[in-house]
């Protein structure tokens, strides 16, 4: 599943296409993917200038001027794909649809925003953009990593009685939002903690690391293209390149690349989640 920063790739590819722009014409393929469409899905959306694009966790949202917001989740095999960009960065002719094509967005600058998914465990919705943060599925997120409420006081005190697996609690998306299962293998590589360790026996200045190290972890990604590892995507359609610099994750059997450590990279499952990290050098 997209992780923030593959999120965050596709976000700033649709920006240009989709920011300030109109929706002429919204077509709908089919009821539903993981749960119905709204009702009226294609008439609230046709004629509705996009004011904003911005990202919440895992969820891409649009901002309309109607006063809802199109909620976006890529799911597991979601793509998000720009075909006739006014601007000249992606495909100039639309390509002939395909069987998987559920949502479809022209826009009066000449985009066109597909939505594609084979696997159908995207989601789409409409909220109100004045209580969109209070919704069901909103309002249960922790902070953002990049945001000022992710603090290392706020880290610490969020550990001081979490008896569970450091690991876990990293995914945990009530307290940070947007961290999957590849970009916390590589935090705490990058920290020299065992993702076995339970949260609240790690030191207090330990955890207080992990704030900087999660913040540049996901930068490099983000400035990477994210990682494609099966179907992730851009909206331009390139894949990303972070897969190639990973320290751990999939990495099970190969050496530890710090410098001085001769341990092996080991696979370990957490909550039926595969853990890659080096039991030598993460303690």
């Amino acid at each position: 599943m997209p992780e923030l920063p593959e999120v965050e790739t596709v976000m700033r590819g649709l920006m240009p296409s989709m920011e300030g722009a109109v929706i002429a014409k919204a077509q709908i393929n089919r009821p539903d993917l993981r749960w119905p469409f709204p009702e009226r899905m294609s008439e609230r959306l046709t004629g509705q200038r996009v004011e904003r694009l911005r990202r919440r966790s895992k969820y891409i949202l649009a901002d309309l001027a109607s006063g809802e917001t199109l909620l976006i989740h890529l799911g597991m095999s979601g793509r998000m794909l720009v075909s006739g960009d006014p601007l000249g960065q992606f495909v100039h002719d639309h390509p002939q649809a395909e069987k998987h094509d559920h949502v479809v967005l022209d826009m009066d600058n000449g985009a066109r925003i597909t939505f594609n998914d084979p696997r159908r465990f995207g989601a789409m919705d409409l909220l109100d953009t004045a209580t969109a943060e209070d919704s069901k599925l909103l309002s249960v997120l922790g902070p953002e990593p990049f945001g000022n409420s992710f603090s290392e006081d706020y880290l610490i005190a969020a550990f001081k009685d979490k008896n569970t697996p450091v690991k876990s609690a990293l995914l945990d998306q009530g307290i940070i939002a947007g961290l999957g299962n590849i970009y916390v293998c590589e935090t705490l590589y990058r920290a020299g903690i065992s993702p076995k360790r339970r949260a609240k026996q790690i030191a207090g200045r330990k955890v207080a690391t992990l704030v900087p190290i999660i913040r540049d972890v996901l930068s490099d990604a983000i400035e990477a293209g994210g990682s494609s590892l099966k179907d992730f995507r851009s909206a331009g359609g390139e894949l990303g390149y972070f897969q190639h610099r990973f320290d751990v994750y999939d990495r099970e059997g190969d050496p530890c690349k710090r410098e001085g450590c001769d341990g092996v990279v080991s696979r370990i499952v957490q909550s039926g989640r595969s853990s890659f990290y080096c039991p030598r050098c993460q303690r």
